[in-house]
């Protein structure tokens, strides 16, 4: 007779995950998918915001997030991936992912990108092991989709966020406490 144990079962049904964490993305269709969608965001940011071309401009790097999808009944999350541009070139691939609590129901889709304005801010993000989003990004798009600022403040501002594109049934956007972490798609 063979005794099933609680420790035994949560072994057997993870390993399956543990085996599918494995796999580095050598070999797959996983960037190219990536830079297909973040090429379409760019084109839908610069169409819809085309204030947005001034920040593109002047930034050292743009970080951007084609589809973040996000979820909530009480606890809820958000998960996405994108790449990080410099001078139009790929350099990076990253996933975000956010964990909130609180009184909320709902799931929505959204865009979102950061633009970073200085080589430091830029050195920064990519150096860290898990870059979050504080309370010191400079949104430059306002809540209801309006006219983008880009006045000399949000300019010297060191890393500047744009959420764009957002469907569904989540009022709003905030991309404070959002992890970054760097993948091989």
């Amino acid at each position: 007779m063979t005794v099933f144990t609680r420790r035994s079962f949560l072994a057997a049904a993870s390993a399956p995950l543990a085996l599918t964490a494995c796999g580095n993305g050598i070999g797959s269709n996983g960037a190219p998918r990536i830079d297909g969608r973040v090429d379409q965001a760019f084109a839908f940011m610069y169409r819809t915001l085309p204030e947005t071309q001034v920040l593109a401009e002047k930034a050292v790097g743009i970080l951007m997030m084609p589809v973040v999808t996000e979820v909530g009944l009480g606890l809820g999350g958000a998960y996405g991936r994108g790449a990080l541009r410099v001078d139009g070139v790929t350099v990076d691939y990253y996933s975000t992912s956010e964990l909130s609590f609180g009184l909320q129901a709902g799931g929505q889709q959204y865009s979102h990108a950061l633009f970073f304005m200085t080589q430091p801010a830029l050195l920064n993000f990519r150096t860290s092991p898990g870059f979050t989003a504080g309370a010191n990004l400079s949104y430059a798009v306002s809540t209801n989709a309006g006219a983008i600022s880009t006045g000399t403040t949000e300019l010297l501002t060191p890393v500047i966020a744009v959420i764009f594109g957002q469907a569904g049934l989540i009022a709003g956007a905030s991309l404070e406490g959002t992890k970054y972490n760097r993948i091989i798609p």
